[in-house]
């Protein structure tokens, strides 16, 4: 029975079902005084306590994501390459094999839970794009994550066939797994309803948790001595992916975008590497790394412990290292999330040539709800930065699709524009400053 599925959700309901009814019935042969009947009755409350919970638990995690398998639970996960896989052939075919003597480094994968995903793309590829379920394969890590990948109608078109497209990858948070970005954060759907709109240029969509080593959080960083997170997602994925899509190559053209701590990684990533993304969206970040019981020791010990915790400090960056060229969005509602304090701050804190603007919802919490009402204003503003690729065909053959430029750029200086979340309550939900 795997993790994830009914059966197990069924099995352990039915243990607890048990346990209660066995309570009840054994309750009367505990009810005597004495130190054996005492332990009986604690004995039979705590097992029906943890049968409950593990019912409670297999359900959440059904829903949620939060592990895929037992192996993930326990933290025994094969990080090893997998072999070569030569991708089914057909027209307008995406995942390509690479042949560079380390095996295709994005390989069809099984359905990991797409089948149970609402609002996919139903028809021809065409004409309403398509979600595949892959694996990438990390050449300098050696890590293999699951990802889904949607692919907008134009990729599938004959006009645009020898076209390159942006990328926005999609992280999830902790603990978190690419289900939720696909049903819960509705992130291919969202992307999808802006294009048709004319609000989003088409744009490929890369869901991909940063968890490289479940169960343990890494923040993406890489940790001295363990799991190398950020050469994964800043060299590894962005490098897979356009071995097996057509997917531009410039810098401009690469975004990313999180909630909770993928949020954090998302602006990690944009800030120390502008050379690989130059746009970030955030919901609900914090702006430092620090080690918890979920991480571990991240930064390792002796003399440059030090630099990489700051390293990973955005507001000591901006405070102290040269201000990368990038745009960044931050979200956080005013009542509801104790992050926004946090926020106001970062906001402050940045300036020239760096652009940061803000999505501030009056109310909301540190929940999908919130954030799903944020995607639409976060998606439409990273699709006016990104360039569409020009590696392939010339600027003027590229036609644009009306709305998708975004908010407009305020004028150098202290100017502002705005930028307004989807369902937000009211009021000046968003400020942009550069």
């Amino acid at each position: 029975m795997g993790l994830t599925s009914r059966t197990t959700v069924y099995a352990t309901a039915a243990l607890a079902a048990l346990c209660v009814a066995l309570l009840v019935w054994l309750w009367p042969r505990f009810a005597r005084s004495g130190p054996w009947q005492v332990l009986g009755r604690l004995g039979v409350i705590g097992v029906t306590q943890l049968t409950i919970l593990a019912a409670f638990a297999c359900a959440l995690n059904s829903s949620y994501q939060f592990f895929g398998s037992w192996g993930e639970l326990l933290g025994d996960v094969d990080t090893a390459p997998v072999g070569v896989t030569q991708a089914a052939g057909g027209s307008g075919g995406s995942v390509n094999e690479v042949s560079d003597g380390h095996g295709a480094l994005v390989q069809p994968a099984g359905d990991q839970q797409l089948n149970r995903v609402s609002g996919l793309p139903d028809g021809p590829a065409a004409a309403v794009g398509r979600v595949e379920s892959v694996r990438i394969v990390g050449r300098r890590t050696g890590v293999v994550d699951p990802a889904f990948v949607y692919l907008p109608p134009q990729y599938f078109q004959k006009a645009y066939h020898r076209m390159r497209f942006p990328v926005i990858v999609a992280l999830s948070g902790y603990p978190g797994s690419i289900f939720n970005l696909a049903q819960h954060l509705r992130v291919s759907q969202t992307a999808g309803e802006l294009q048709a709109k004319g609000r989003m240029q088409p744009t490929i969509m890369v869901m991909i948790r940063p968890t490289v080593a479940p169960p343990r959080d890494t923040e993406c960083v890489d940790v001295p001595g363990g799991p190398q997170a950020e050469t994964f997602l800043a060299k590894d994925l962005p490098e897979a992916i356009r071995s097996g899509y057509r997917a531009g190559h410039d810098a401009g053209s690469w975004g990313v975008m999180g909630y909770s701590s993928g949020g954090s990684c998302a602006l990690q990533l944009t800030m120390r590497n502008p050379g690989v993304y130059t746009t970030a969206a955030a919901l609900s970040p914090d702006y430092r790394v620090k080690d918890d019981p979920t991480t571990g020791n991240l930064f390792g010990s002796g003399p440059g412990r030090q630099a990489r915790v700051d390293g990973h400090d955005l507001m000591w960056r901006l405070g102290h290292l040269p201000v990368p060229q990038v745009s960044v969005l931050v979200a956080n509602s005013r009542h509801g999330e104790k992050g926004y304090p946090e926020t106001e701050a970062f906001i402050r804190a940045v300036r020239a040539p760096m652009r940061v603007v803000s999505v501030l919802p009056e109310n909301g919490s540190h929940n999908f709800p919130t954030w799903v009402r944020e995607m639409p204003a976060a998606l439409t503003w990273m699709s006016g930065q990104l360039t569409f690729p020009q590696d392939v065909v010339p600027r003027h053959h590229v036609k644009r699709p009306a709305g998708a430029g975004g908010t407009p750029r305020p004028a150098p200086g202290r100017g502002r524009g705005s930028l307004r979340a989807e369902g937000a309550e009211p009021g000046p939900a968003a400020t942009a400053r550069r």
